[in-house]
């Protein structure tokens, strides 16, 4: 049961009437060759790696290796316990969880790359989010990763996920598309509305470079990742709500790819233009080759 582009998922949802995470899920037990319960025990471990490293920062500042991050999560969640927040809890605890994985990655720590280490925030700060304040199960969490795993694999598929290749839409476009078509599956939405989140997701990043400071993913990485997390909430609200997206996602991903191409070097990590080439920019990495 494989699926080459987003038209061919729509198909085979509606084929097999279930949802994109059991059509992935399928796909998955097919072509690896595993049982439904191997596959579940390596995405609980999944899952398990992303709620460490999403929540221990909170408590546990984790300076980066290039010094540039360390302590911004724990400030986010402390502004949200005092009730000051402006974004509303559920969007405040996504940024606080997403940044939180981007310091233990610049720390050496353990994360998920979902789809890289540089975008790894998204996916668990929307869903560990949505779950707390809905108190979702483990188990239906899983359905919101299968889900977003199809989405990334289309991602890999027919375009790229390389900051790279295609700037930062590729890596945290992607990952907010991912985590937007999951929390439209994970909220009861329809498969034809998880991928109209997803070409939202991806639209709204659409040129986004990729300029990482000192070429370290470290800034402006995890301000873009409480991006990715704002991003797709409101996508997914989009969607859920009945606004219909103009282009499909297959139409979108060839888009941010085409873009992506276009790009200059200095703007596809290499360090040499945007953010990374400001004065302040700069300033920040004497000392850090």
């Amino acid at each position: 049961m494989d699926f080459k582009n987003a038209a061919e998922l729509l198909i085979l949802c509606e084929k097999e009437n279930c949802p994109i995470s059991e059509i992935m899920k399928r796909r998955e037990c097919d072509l690896a060759e595993t049982t439904n319960e191997e596959l579940s025990k390596r995405m609980h471990k999944a899952l398990t790696i992303m709620k460490k490293a999403s929540t221990e920062p909170l408590t546990n500042p984790r300076r980066s290796m290039g010094g540039l991050l360390g302590g911004e999560a724990r400030l986010v969640n402390l502004h949200r316990q005092e009730g000051k927040s402006i974004c509303g809890n559920i969007l405040s605890q996504a940024i606080a969880y997403a940044m939180g994985v981007l310091e233990v990655n610049s720390s050496m720590g353990r994360i998920v790359a979902a789809p890289t280490a540089g975008s790894s925030g998204v996916v668990p700060g929307v869903f560990l989010a949505l779950q707390k304040e809905y108190d979702i199960s483990d188990e239906k969490l899983l359905t919101a990763l299968y889900n977003s795993s199809a989405v990334g694999y289309l991602a890999m598929r027919n375009a790229t996920v390389a900051g790279a290749v295609g700037g930062c839409q590729a890596e945290v476009g992607v990952a907010s598309a991912m985590a937007a078509s999951g929390a439209v599956e994970l909220m009861g939405g329809k498969p034809a509305q998880c991928l109209d989140a997803a070409s939202t997701a991806l639209m709204n990043l659409l040129g986004l470079v990729c300029d990482p400071v000192g070429g370290l993913v470290e800034y402006p990485c995890q301000y873009r990742n409480a991006i990715g997390v704002a991003n797709a909430l409101t996508a997914a609200e989009l969607a859920l709500s009945g606004v219909k997206q103009l282009i499909p996602f297959d139409e979108m991903l060839a888009a941010m790819y085409h873009v992506g191409r276009r790009l200059a070097p200095e703007l596809k990590e290499t360090a040499m233009g945007g953010c990374a080439a400001t004065p302040a920019g700069c300033a920040a990495c004497v000392g850090c080759e």
